[in-house]
């Protein structure tokens, strides 16, 4: 790690995109938690309904659901007058809260080509910042106009869309293989900013309101907006204030497999690739597990193991910043062992891959066998989330090694199919679970869960690679290639000669 100075732009990139993905999340999930306080009381629909979890024990201290209700909304602490309150009803609320996935995923792969275009610090940036801006419109649109409101949902569903194919591509611009592991940790600030929405949150809409956390959001978002624009550059070239030697120690170590040059896209080729579907697959297997756990952990929580809303909102706090830490642990071993050529580069990333996917796995079986046991059940379900965060060194960070001139076209197709697990997860937990919340339900959605992300991770260990692909370079530099093979083909006949002779000698 060649740096001249105190901090490298390397390091001070780290520091833009973790707290520019933790940004991106507050400003998505802030809603989950304003709109508690946005909408009118329903009355005491609920009052009159006696719900016992399964493993309830009356002989334990259970917490009482004295600040939520059935549905998981908190009506304690959050409290506004009726005044600063609209009349939703939960199928419009629903609308609300689901609006920005709408077309989330299909600005997924346009993303990866407007970054190719005009150059990712223009693209993360704006996407961004706009979807900040467009956070700050919402008091305005939730008292004139519903649709006005659903409409700017739906705007930070698609800007949003943009942000995340677009850090592959600044990582196979600034970042050299060996360093890949450690650095892709800065995506993992959206577990941080998950982590911290909820008391943030909280304690804004307590002092000053439910449009405060818009607003807060708004403006922490331009000073991470202006930070960016004025320190972050699309490649090392084009940084004004780089020392010499960490630009020069950049250029030299990744510009064996990135071109500078505009190549066209070898559609058919990637599409076509086994690696990248490969890489993918266990990528939906990941994310299934995910957002299993992060959708539906309140549920199971609540009408299984018995825990009120207040505590199930922090403890699943804990999952999340242990995604962090598992993140940062495999990111060293992975880095270590490429510094020091230990393994291979495809050795390594299966390995990742196989540690965050046998982890979930193990883990996910956990949590369908715990059955009442509510220690047992936490524990797994924050073990299982922690395995998640191991993907920074595995699938996404094999994305990058297989092409780093189209790793944002991979990340792109592989979040437009894995983003559908969002949608898909609560339709399955739904089936199994309608009008059947048992521990004998439950414990088929966590057996799902395991099934979902060990056989991708099998076939990938089997099949799967790292190394860099014949299609990432320019075609002009493959048809020197087989030139140059063809010359040693004819070559050949000679050096056979020669070694003939050199042995009678």
């Amino acid at each position: 790690m060649a740096t001249e100075g105190c901090v490298s732009s390397r390091t001070i990139l780290w520091w833009l995109v973790f707290t520019g993905t933790a940004m991106n999340y507050i400003t998505r999930m802030s809603i989950n938690i304003a709109i508690v306080s946005m909408v009118k009381s329903q009355g005491a629909k609920h009052d009159n309904v006696s719900l016992v979890s399964e493993c309830f024990n009356a002989s334990i201290a259970h917490p009482t659901l004295n600040n939520g209700d059935v549905t998981g909304n908190t009506t304690g602490p959050l409290d506004a007058d009726d005044e600063n309150r609209v009349s939703w009803d939960e199928y419009e609320q629903g609308l609300v809260l689901g609006s920005p996935y709408w077309l989330y995923w299909a600005t997924q792969l346009p993303s990866s080509m407007v970054a190719h275009r005009y150059g990712s610090k223009i693209v993360f940036g704006l996407s961004n910042y706009i979807m900040c801006v467009l956070g700050m419109l919402i008091p305005f649109a939730t008292f004139n106009n519903f649709y006005l409101l659903i409409a700017i949902r739906v705007l930070q569903g698609v800007v949003g869309g943009f942000v995340w194919p677009v850090l592959h591509a600044i990582t196979a611009a600034w970042v050299p293989p060996n360093e890949r592991s450690k650095f892709i940790t800065a995506y993992t600030g959206s577990s941080l900013g998950s982590a911290i929405t909820f008391p943030l949150c909280g304690q804004l809409i307590h002092w000053f309101g439910w449009q405060s956390v818009f607003y807060t959001t708004g403006v922490i978002g331009t000073v991470w907006f202006i930070a960016w624009w004025l320190l972050m550059f699309d490649s090392p070239e084009k940084h004004p204030r780089i020392s010499t030697t960490e630009r020069d120690y950049i250029l030299a170590e990744i510009g064996k497999t990135k071109s500078n040059e505009k190549i066209p896209t070898p559609w058919i080729k990637m599409l076509t690739s086994v690696p990248v579907w490969l890489v993918i697959f266990t990528q939906w297997g990941n994310l299934w597990c995910l957002y299993t756990i992060f959708t539906e952990a309140p549920t199971y929580l609540y009408y299984i193991h018995g825990w009120d809303i207040q505590m199930t909102g922090i403890l699943l706090g804990i999952p999340h910043i242990m995604r962090v830490v598992f993140a940062f642990v495999m990111s060293i071993v992975c880095d270590y062992l490429l510094r020091t050529n230990k393994m291979s580069r495809t050795s390594v990333r299966k390995l990742a891959i196989a540690v965050c996917c046998l982890g979930q796995c193990v883990f996910n079986m956990g949590m369908a066998f715990s059955g009442c046991n509510s220690i047992i059940a936490i524990i797994c379900m924050i073990l299982a989330t922690a395995f998640t965060g191991v993907d920074t060194s595995g699938q996404l960070a094999s994305m990058v090694d297989l092409s780093p001139n189209f790793a944002s076209f991979i990340m792109g197709i592989s979040n437009t199919i894995s983003v559908m697990t969002g949608f898909l997860t609560p339709l399955v937990v739904g089936f199994l679970t309608f009008q059947n919340q048992t521990s004998s339900a439950w414990q088929m959605v966590f057996l799902v869960s395991a099934l979902m992300v060990l056989v991708p991770d099998i076939f990938h260990l089997i099949f799967g690679t790292s190394e860099v692909q014949e299609w990432n370079y320019p075609v002009k530099s493959t048809t020197q290639l087989e030139e140059i093979a063809k010359e040693k083909e004819k070559l050949n006949p000679k050096f056979e000669e020669n070694d003939k002779n050199n042995t009678r000698d």
